[in-house]
C-alpha cells in the first residue's frame, strides 16, 4: 500500500497542535503565537503577539522555544520565522 503524500493542510494541523501546547506558557507571560503560513519548503511563519511582540527575548523564544519544540514534534518542519 502506498503512503499518501502529506499535504500542507496535514502539516498545519500538526503544527497547530504543538503550538497549542506552547501557547500555555506564552499566555502565562501575557503573549501568544499565531500560525501565519507554512511554505512549500516547510518553513513555518508565525506572529508573536501580546507581550511577546515587543519582548527583547522574543528571538530566543522563537528559536529555542517554538522552533526547537516544533522540529522535535514535527520533524518535517525545516525552520520557524517570525513575520
Amino acid at each position: 500500500m502506498m503512503k499518501r503524500k502529506e499535504t500542507i493542510m496535514d502539516l498545519k494541523e500538526k503544527v497547530e497542535k504543538v503550538l497549542e501546547k506552547i501557547r500555555v506558557n506564552l499566555i502565562a507571560d501575557g503573549g501568544n503565537v499565531q500560525l501565519v503560513d507554512i511554505t512549500k519548503d516547510k518553513v513555518v511563519k508565525v506572529r508573536l503577539t501580546g507581550a511577546c511582540a515587543g519582548c527583547p527575548m522574543s528571538t530566543i523564544t522563537l528559536k529555542m522555544g517554538i522552533e526547537k519544540t516544533l522540529k522535535a514534534e514535527v520533524p518535517e518542519v525545516k525552520s520557524v520565522e517570525s513575520v
